[in-house]
């Protein structure tokens, strides 16, 4: 391995400076590019599918768990897979090793869920195995997988409901798979998105103020966010932004 250039400390932070640039062009892109997603049309799921859950039979509709939307990824466990019976796919689980706590999510009225082929009695081990136990994790029993890009391959799709009548908003997979794990990626790519005021939503969509919405996952119950919180954000956003609150939109700060 060659090494690159050694510089001084001051030399060193210009050349940071110098990409910061590009990677900021970067983070605006990417918030442009799921403002697109947040815009495309709606699929309507006219078909009935069933999976087993650990509580018996469900429906996609069960599988939103009362929420208002549904991140489904489809595992790659059962025979044939490598790894079976012990192991899951080693990139799925690559994936699955990566998912932050689902009390986020939960938190923004979204349920990610796992889909496999394998029974349920394998995925409970799998999932004690692998301490993946906060992953709600179904078996596909019909061609959900087949109808949505997924029977041969793995891929995340977004659903989102309004009241019984279910639509898919988005599909992502290949590299795209990669970056997930992340519940502001998790967000970004469902039709409401992380629901935050900056962010360029059609009119109407649900939003809150920047970081307002943020606790520890083991609070979430109390439904607001701690006192210490609350009053730390109306410092930072006061000190970062002196226009007045009234004028300011699209904003995060330091972007």
């Amino acid at each position: 391995m060659k090494m690159p250039k050694v510089v001084s400390p001051k030399t060193w932070e210009a050349a940071r400076q110098k990409l910061l640039v590009k990677e900021k062009e970067l983070t605006r892109a990417r918030d442009a590019l799921a403002a697109q997603r947040r815009r495309m049309p709606w699929m309507a799921v006219e078909k009935e599918y069933k999976f087993d859950g650990p509580n018996g039979k469900a429906s996609l509709l069960d599988l939103f768990d009362r929420r208002r939307q549904l991140i489904v990824y489809r595992a790659f466990f059962e025979p044939g897979v490598k790894g079976w019976p012990e192991h899951a796919c080693i990139g799925c689980s690559m994936v699955a090793d990566q998912v932050a706590h689902p009390a986020h999510l939960n938190a923004r009225d979204t349920t990610l869920v796992f889909a496999s082929r394998a029974p349920q009695k394998d995925i409970e081990r799998l999932k004690a195995r692998m301490a993946w136990e906060l992953i709600p994790w179904y078996t596909l029993t019909d061609d959900f997988d087949k109808d949505f890009g997924v029977d041969e391959w793995h891929g995340t799709n977004a659903f989102i409901r309004d009241g019984d009548r279910v639509f898919r908003t988005y599909f992502i997979n290949n590299r795209g798979d990669e970056q997930m794990g992340s519940t502001w990626n998790y967000l970004d790519i469902t039709a409401l998105g992380r629901q935050e005021e900056w962010e360029d939503s059609p009119k109407g969509y649900p939003q809150t103020r920047p970081y307002e919405w943020w606790i520890w996952h083991d609070e979430y119950a109390d439904a607001r966010p701690s006192q210490w919180w609350s009053t730390r954000n109306e410092n930072d956003l006061d000190a970062a932004d002196p226009r007045p609150r009234r004028t300011r939109s699209k904003r995060r700060d330091g972007k």
